[in-house]
Order: C-alpha cells, then sequence, then structure tokens
C-alpha cells in the first residue's frame, strides 16, 4: 500500500510560482514512478508530469513544458512539483498519484492517489 499527501496548493497571481509537494508512506516508494494530474472544473483530469522510479526519466504535458519541472527525493519519500510562471488556466486541483516502476501519461495507469490540493491562479 502507498499512500500520498499533496502539499503547496494556494493562490497566486499570474506569471508567480508554486512549489507542490507529494509525501508518500510505505516501503515501495523508490520503486515507483510517480506523476502529477490535474483537474479543474467541468473538465477531465489531466496528465501534467511524471517522472521515472529512478528519477532518470521526465515527462511533461505540452502545455506546462518549460514552466514546470517535477523532481523527487528518494529518501525522504518526496516528489515535488515546481510551477513557475503560471497562468490562469493552471488553475485546478492537483493530484499526485504512484504506479510501480514506469512513468506513463495516463491517469488510468496509476492505482495510487493522493486527495488533491487546490492551486488557484488569479488574472
Amino acid at each position: 500500500q502507498v499512500q500520498l499527501v499533496e502539499s503547496g496548493g494556494g493562490l497566486v497571481q499570474t506569471g508567480g510560482s508554486l512549489r507542490l509537494s507529494c509525501t508518500a508512506s510505505g516501503r515501495t516508494f523508490s520503486t515507483n514512478a510517480m506523476g502529477w494530474f490535474r483537474q479543474a472544473p467541468g473538465n477531465e483530469r489531466e496528465f501534467v508530469a511524471a517522472i521515472s522510479w529512478g528519477g532518470g526519466r521526465t515527462y511533461y504535458a505540452d502545455s506546462v513544458k518549460g514552466r514546470f519541472t517535477i523532481s523527487r527525493d528518494n529518501a525522504k519519500n518526496t516528489v515535488n512539483l515546481q510551477m513557475n510562471s503560471l497562468k490562469p488556466e493552471d488553475t485546478a486541483v492537483y493530484y499526485c498519484a504512484a504506479r510501480p516502476f514506469i512513468a506513463t501519461m495516463t491517469s488510468n495507469d496509476y492505482g495510487y492517489w493522493g486527495q488533491g490540493t487546490q492551486v488557484t491562479v488569479s488574472s
């Protein structure tokens, strides 16, 4: 079992930055690929970023490339999402997710999810 808890969401102005963190419990964190997804009201959950279990490979949605950075610290069981140059369209609930080994961009591939953290970007 893996339990995930997100933190770091909040309200920020356009162009600002936020850093989301996801802390995992369980012994298998270091062998799990981690992903960030988001869901805005009325929209489906969409992929944001993912990182392989060892941290050597990262993947990003086109909409966030160059602005967001995903990283992980296996010693601390955490995965972070640094979000810069935020836009109003980044407003959503952001979810952390985990799956064994291989990172994918498909939410259905992830079996463990956090409760989500709200990010609101004002214009």
